[in-house]
C-alpha cells in the first residue's frame, strides 16, 4: 500500500493546534505521514513573564511549545521557513526587515515549494484567502502556498528547490459561518465584545463572516482530547484557558469538526460534501 502524505503550511506556532489540530491528529493516527511547515516562530506574540522563564526569548519559547504540541498530535516532522512574525496590522513588528510580509510572495513560495517537492504530499493544507482572521502573516503564507502548489510541477519555478512534483489536492482551512455567528451572539452573554476577540483583543469577529464553501468536513470527535492536549502546550497563547469559559463552551458544544474548502482540483456544481480530505483525489 502506498504511504499517503499530508503537508500543512501555516504561519505560527499554535496554528497547527488551535486551527486544524484535530485533522492532523486524526490522519496521523490513521498512519498517514503528516508534516507541518511553519513560516515564523511567533516572535511578535505576547506572553506573560511566567511563561518566558527558562527561555532566552519569545521565539525560543513558542518553538518549544510547537515541538511539544507536534509530539502530541503525532506529526512526523516540523519545518521552519525562517521568517519573522509580522504581528497584527499596525504593530512595530510589521516594519522588521525579516518579517514575512516584507518578503515577496514568490520568494516565500520558493521556500514552500522545496518542501512540496521533497516530501511529495498528496494533500496540502493552508489558510483560507483572508487568513482566518485577517492576520497579515496568515494571508501572506496562504498566497505563497497557493502559488507554490500551482507551480510545484513547473521546472522553471525555483529550479534550485528540487524536481517538479504535483500534489493531488489543495485545501483551505475555513472558519464556518455558523461558528462565527454563534461566537458573535454568545460573546456578549459572557461579557465579551466580539469586536475585541483574541488574547490581545485585536480581532473583530464581526468582520470575518466570509461565505467560503465547505467541501470537506472532517469529524474530529475521535481525537478531540488529543487536540485539546496539543492546544494546552501553547500555554503562553492561552491554550489552557481555552478549555474554560466561553471558548471552552463553544469548543465542547460545536467543535466536533474541522472544515475545508477545496481549491484544487476545481469543484463543480455537483460536488457533494465529503468527510475525507483524500476522497476523490
Amino acid at each position: 500500500m502506498t504511504q499517503l502524505t499530508m503537508l500543512a503550511v501555516f504561519a505560527h506556532p499554535d496554528d497547527e493546534s488551535f486551527g486544524l489540530g484535530g485533522t492532523l491528529a486524526l490522519y496521523a493516527q490513521r498512519g498517514y505521514d503528516t508534516y507541518y511547515v511553519c513560516a515564523t516562530r511567533g516572535e511578535a506574540g505576547s506572553a506573560d513573564e511566567e511563561h518566558l522563564k527558562g527561555y532566552k526569548d519569545t521565539a525560543e519559547m513558542r518553538t518549544d511549545e510547537l515541538m511539544r504540541a507536534a509530539k502530541v498530535l503525532g506529526l512526523k516532522e516540523v519545518f521552519f521557513l525562517g521568517y519573522r512574525d509580522s504581528g497584527m496590522p499596525g504593530m512595530d513588528a510589521n516594519k522588521h526587515p525579516e518579517a514575512q510580509i516584507n518578503h515577496p510572495i514568490e520568494e516565500v513560495a520558493g521556500r514552500v515549494v522545496r518542501y512540496i517537492r521533497e516530501l511529495k504530499p498528496e494533500v496540502v493544507l493552508t489558510f483560507d484567502p483572508i487568513g482566518g482572521y485577517k492576520h497579515p502573516d496568515h494571508i501572506h503564507i496562504q498566497r505563497a502556498t497557493t502559488l507554490a502548489f500551482e507551480r510545484a510541477d513547473d521546472a522553471s519555478f525555483h529550479p534550485e528547490a528540487g524536481s517538479p512534483f504535483k500534489p493531488r489536492a489543495l485545501y483551505y482551512h475555513v472558519f464556518p459561518r455558523w461558528f462565527l455567528k454563534w461566537m458573535t451572539r454568545l460573546m456578549p452573554l459572557f461579557g465579551k465584545d466580539p469586536r475585541k476577540w483574541g488574547r490581545n483583543g485585536d480581532i473583530d469577529l464581526t468582520e470575518l463572516i466570509a461565505d467560503f464553501p465547505v467541501h470537506v468536513s472532517v469529524d474530529i470527535r475521535p481525537v478531540a482530547e488529543v487536540k485539546r492536549k496539543a492546544g494546552e502546550q501553547h500555554a503562553s497563547q492561552g491554550g489552557i484557558q481555552m478549555r474554560r469559559g466561553l471558548m471552552g463552551f463553544i469548543t465542547k458544544v460545536f467543535g466536533e469538526r474541522e472544515d475545508y474548502m477545496r481549491a484544487y482540483p476545481p469543484v463543480n456544481g455537483s460536488f457533494g460534501k465529503k468527510r475525507d480530505l483524500f476522497d476523490g483525489i
